[in-house]
């Protein structure tokens, strides 16, 4: 059993992430809520102490898809003709029969586990400062003056402590992707 923080991988996505796709009706979508709660997990106060972990994320993946859904509801969609050809249509009613979305090989969850591990070592060497700045900006949506008087610092200074965590997150994307 692959286990991350207390998550069993397999069940998030072989039984969490068609739930999503179901709400979202995109693979891509689906894959980025789900990524988005498995950080956000991460990124939690003692993910590794709760007693129903996979609970918590159900959760987290229930607020993703409201923000998802509030967020895209301020967008209208355009009708697109398909000049008469349903292939698009057909290879992914077919996908959905043959679950091949969301069937992950063991190596494809062992290679989400060291990545997301590999993101958390780098968070969490991150100062306490820069990291509660950077989860303020990038997971709660603060804008910089709403943190500086929250953290009780200069907007300068929040600008420096999300500079800094964006810099090493992304010296190190090489070795996250």
């Amino acid at each position: 059993m692959m286990e991350w923080y207390g998550i069993n991988l397999r069940w998030a996505y072989s039984e969490l992430l068609p739930g999503i796709y179901r709400q979202t009706v995109c693979k891509q979508s689906a894959l980025d809520i789900l990524h988005d709660a498995l950080v956000r997990f991460a990124l939690a106060k003692n993910p590794s102490r709760l007693e129903q972990p996979h609970a918590f994320l159900q959760v987290i993946v229930r607020n993703q898809l409201i923000d998802e859904y509030n967020y895209n509801k301020r967008f209208t969609s355009l009708d697109i003709e398909w000049n008469g050809s349903d292939e698009v249509a057909t290879s992914v009613s077919h996908a959905q029969e043959s679950d091949e979305f969301f069937t992950p090989s063991a190596e494809h969850i062992a290679d989400i586990k060291q990545r997301l591990e590999a993101t958390q070592r780098l968070i969490e060497n991150l100062s306490p400062r820069c990291q509660e700045a950077f989860w303020l900006y990038r997971i709660e949506g603060l804008n910089q003056s709403q943190i500086a008087q929250k953290l009780g610092v200069s907007r300068n200074m929040v600008q420096r402590y999300v500079t800094r965590a964006m810099v090493e997150l992304a010296e190190a994307e090489e070795l996250i992707r």
